[in-house]
Order: structure tokens, then C-alpha cells, then sequence
């Protein structure tokens, strides 16, 4: 325990700030999910963010995504609850978000030896933040999946 909050404290004051939001924010909406659904539940999340939209310089939108991603990581973690991916992917869009940030959570399938699996990601600038290196490469986005699907024509 001495560890983490040994490793807390070193954190910069903005990263810590975005791990305290991000711990917070999970659990709540686990909750919120459960209880209204996800459209509800991102309507609500966009009805919070500021109408004055605040511009990131490009140079520091990389960086400060990523850094945002590794907070909400570390809250998913260390935090409350076991959050899943959509959860993970809201969170982190919001803040991104409130930063002035732009993102999307975006949705996929596969199915693996008769496995259905659907996840959910966050991309920004076509890069996916809460990703392994290629795990979403492997997953079919609704928009390509459907894309791809015949029509009822065929």
C-alpha cells in the first residue's frame, strides 16, 4: 500500500487529478449503464462537458491523450470494481473530452471457436488509446462489420 501511494504522490498534480476523476467516475458508471443504458448514460456524460470547448495545440494532444489513457488504466486497476471496457471507454472519452480533447468510443465483434465477443475502445486522431498495440485490429467495428454484412436484397 506504502507503494502506491508512494508512486501517487510522484505523479504530477494533472495526472493525479485524472486518476482521482477517472476512480470516481467508474463505479458510477457501472451504475448508470446498468441502470439507463448507454445512450442515456453518454447523453448525460456530453449534457456535463463545458459548451466552452477548449482547444488542445496538436502538439500536445498526443501526449496528454495518452497520459489521460494511462490514468484511467491505473483507475481501472486500482480502483473500485471490476470495470469493463465500456465503462473504461466512456471514462476515458469524458475526460478526454472535457480537456477539449477529441475522441470516440468505438464498438466491434469478433467471434472466436463459436465466442461471441463484442469490446469497446476509445480512438483518437484513428489511434486507439485503451487498446494493446493491435487487440482492436483483430475486432470488427460495428460500421465495417455492418458494412460488410449482406443486404436483405441478396
Amino acid at each position: 500500500m506504502w507503494e502506491r501511494l508512494r508512486q501517487f504522490s510522484a505523479l504530477e498534480a494533472p495526472a493525479r487529478r485524472v486518476f482521482l476523476r477517472a476512480a470516481a467516475l467508474l463505479p458510477l458508471l457501472a451504475i448508470s449503464l446498468q441502470r439507463r443504458g448507454y445512450r442515456k448514460t453518454q447523453a448525460r456524460l456530453q449534457g456535463c462537458l463545458s459548451k466552452n470547448k477548449k482547444v488542445v495545440e496538436s502538439s500536445q494532444m498526443a501526449e496528454r491523450a495518452a497520459s489521460t489513457a494511462r490514468m484511467v488504466r491505473a483507475a481501472v486497476h486500482h480502483g473500485l470494481g471490476h470495470p469493463t471496457c465500456l465503462e473504461e471507454s466512456l471514462a476515458l472519452w469524458f475526460l478526454l473530452a472535457r480537456q477539449g480533447i477529441p475522441s470516440r468510443v468505438r464498438f466491434g465483434v469478433r467471434k472466436d471457436a463459436k465466442k461471441f465477443e463484442a469490446h469497446a475502445w476509445v480512438e483518437c486522431a484513428g489511434m486507439a488509446l485503451n487498446e494493446a498495440e493491435d487487440m482492436h485490429r483483430h475486432i470488427a467495428a460495428f460500421e465495417e462489420a455492418l458494412a460488410s454484412a449482406p443486404s436483405e436484397d441478396q
